[in-house]
């Protein structure tokens, strides 16, 4: 492996031409010529065998079935042996702060798995550090060998009034970032019902980016197609991925939307909605995959955007429709077609050798002309990004938190109570508003847990106000005493404990403070896992190999204490996202995402 690479994006395809133009008509020998593969092109939707590529500057030169006369002294030669020739896969959507690792480390572990261009709204860390955590993102990015274009996050706080981040971002943040070399867009828009009732943030910063020339990033959370639904599109968003539902894909598309069909670590949304294509035959040239979020125990062991393609071929999707929803979709999308997401002429040398193309083994993965990864291994070392000290050390409690920060004062005279309770439902980002009586004891409600009913707490923790919102939820299962803290708690990204008793609670959430974020289990007043996050308490600065076997140690400690849901520590860090119905919790308070609304804990 090649230690301490520096990597640049190729020169302009304007600047290449005339190189490309003489490799292609056998003047000049190209850099790489990859021999006797099956082309996957995305363009015609055809897969034609016999073909060769001729590479120069990170470019291809020549496409066609017979490149020798671009082979001269010093020509790298590839056999492809009869193999698939994939362009490189793009994630549409996704944010790196949720695999927990740094922009670095989430390339070194997708990049084995096919993945070379990616999406990214910092809005996690912008909702912690503002602009700056925004621009060390986007400079950290731009030192990638694959392409990592960033969103410019549009909705800090997400929902002004219904929670309170640690920063907050204007139209004229917007418009300074849209200058930036490597915003590709707006990241995106989650507050809705704000596009639909022209808020000025939300006007404004959509206009900026239109104004731009750059897309426009969608988030509509909402079961409702009606008036709402149209007022959003008209305000400006391109495209979303919220959709769970087959005629929510259906309605995105109608109205001009691209429809982004996602499967991330607990986000199980393709097998749903792809049914617009498979049996409602609609043009799958308007559908997108991408992940949204996965953690790194996912990208280690399941992998990134391959996973998402061999799961809609799985659905019935033909092999060259996923792909091409994977590549060529997604690069259009975002108006960089002429760069990215096909094998063709001028475009970035980023593709794949695959052997098997409905299961896409990935044999050899290149990125601008250079191979990357080679049976599943990295073969580049990619140089570690040092975030400044201004980066860390975010999480501030204020004060020593004890079990009595977590009682829940009955209503006076009071044996019993009817609360609220946050459902979680297993897969999805949604939530169920729920209601469970419980008792009273001393004047307090009591932690009787009635099914798997547990208390949950918000924590602020970026100004240091010591408060803490204390509600219900259930979902979990959790039969043992324990309690889960993480500072990982979209999109504010405060600290959400949920346990089943106040002491482990309060000793959970005081050691996130002691080590700077993160997530961590407790029981019985002992440490049972922990992974570390101390940049912006979102982010580790270990390897990604390191933090999928910590986050790993995390889920069988959760299971332990009898949590079987599928990937509970992303469902745990959403129950703050006041954007996405039903029931959620802020520092505000319990909130009716339905109603947009702050609601009392007690029916």
């Amino acid at each position: 492996m090649a230690k301490n690479q520096a990597f640049h994006a190729p020169k302009p395809w304007s600047k290449m031409a005339p190189t490309l133009v003489d490799v292609a008509m056998g003047r000049k020998p190209a850099d790489l010529v990859v021999r006797n593969g099956r082309w996957v092109n995305v363009h015609s939707g055809e897969v034609i065998p016999g073909t060769d590529l001729a590479i120069s500057g990170g470019r291809f030169a020549y496409c066609g079935p017979d490149a020798s006369h671009a082979i001269g002294q010093g020509t790298k030669l590839v056999d492809a042996g009869g193999r698939y020739l994939v362009p490189g896969l793009c994630d549409a959507h996704m944010h790196v702060e949720s695999g927990m690792v740094t922009v670095t480390e989430f390339a070194r572990a997708v990049i084995p798995h096919g993945t070379t261009s990616m999406f990214i709204d910092p809005h996690e860390i912008a909702n912690v550090l503002g602009l700056e955590g925004v621009r060390l993102m986007h400079d950290e990015a731009m030192a990638m060998p694959i392409n990592v274009g960033v969103q410019m996050p549009s909705c800090v706080p997400s929902a002004p009034g219904l929670e309170n981040a640690g920063a907050s971002l204007q139209p004229e943040d917007v418009a300074e970032a849209m200058t930036w070399p490597n915003i590709v867009g707006l990241g995106e828009v989650m507050n809705f019902p704000g596009v639909a009732a022209n808020d000025p943030v939300m006007v404004g910063g959509i206009a900026e980016t239109m104004k731009a020339g750059k897309t426009v990033g969608g988030h509509y959370a909402s079961p409702d197609l009606g008036r709402p639904f149209h007022g959003y599109v008209a305000g400006g968003p391109e495209d979303d991925h919220e959709g769970t539902r087959v005629e929510d894909a259906i309605a995105r598309v109608r109205q001009g939307m691209k429809a982004m069909l996602r499967l991330g670590s607990a986000w199980y949304d393709v097998a749903t909605q792809i049914k617009a294509m498979t049996e409602q035959g609609l043009d799958p040239r308007n559908f997108i995959l991408c992940t949204d979020d996965s953690h790194s125990g996912t990208l280690v062991h399941e992998g990134h955007m391959d996973r998402v393609v061999r799961h809609a071929i799985a659905q019935g999707l033909k092999p060259v429709t996923a792909i091409q929803m994977a590549t060529i979709n997604t690069a259009q999308h975002f108006r960089m077609e002429r760069e990215l997401g096909s094998i063709a002429p001028g475009r970035r040398a980023d593709f794949l050798i695959v052997s098997d193309l409905a299961e896409m083994k990935i044999d050899e993965v290149y990125g601008r002309g250079v191979r990357l990864a080679k049976s599943g291994k990295l073969e580049v070392d990619i140089r570690a990004y040092d975030y400044p000290e201004s980066a860390k050390n975010t999480v501030k409690l204020g004060k020593r938190l004890e079990a009595r920060d977590f009682d829940i004062e009955a209503p006076e005279g009071a044996n019993e109570v009817r609360v609220r309770v946050i459902g979680v439902i297993e897969n999805q980002a949604p939530t169920r508003a729920l209601e469970a009586d419980l008792s009273v004891e001393n004047g307090l409600v009591a932690m009787d847990r009635p099914g798997d009913v547990c208390q949950i707490a918000l924590v602020e923790r970026h100004r240091g106000t010591g408060s803490v919102t204390n509600g219900f939820v259930s979902g979990f299962g959790y039969m043992q005493d324990c309690a889960l803290a993480s500072t990982v708690a979209h999109d504010s990204h405060h600290m959400i404990v949920v346990g089943t008793n106040k002491e482990d609670m309060a000793a959970a959430a005081n050691r996130l403070g002691e080590i700077g974020g993160g997530v961590v289990l407790y029981s019985k007043g002992k440490e049972l896992a922990a992974v570390e996050m101390p940049i912006a308490g979102l982010m580790s600065d270990e390897r990604a190999e390191i933090v999928a076997e910590k986050a790993e140690k995390l889920v069988e400690a959760m299971r332990a204490m009898g949590c079987t849901l599928n990937n509970a520590y992303m469902q745990h860090s959403l129950l703050a996202l006041v954007v996405i119905p039903e029931l959620r919790i802020s520092d505000v308070g319990i909130i009716d995402v339905t109603k947009f609304e702050k609601v009392d804990l007690f029916v």
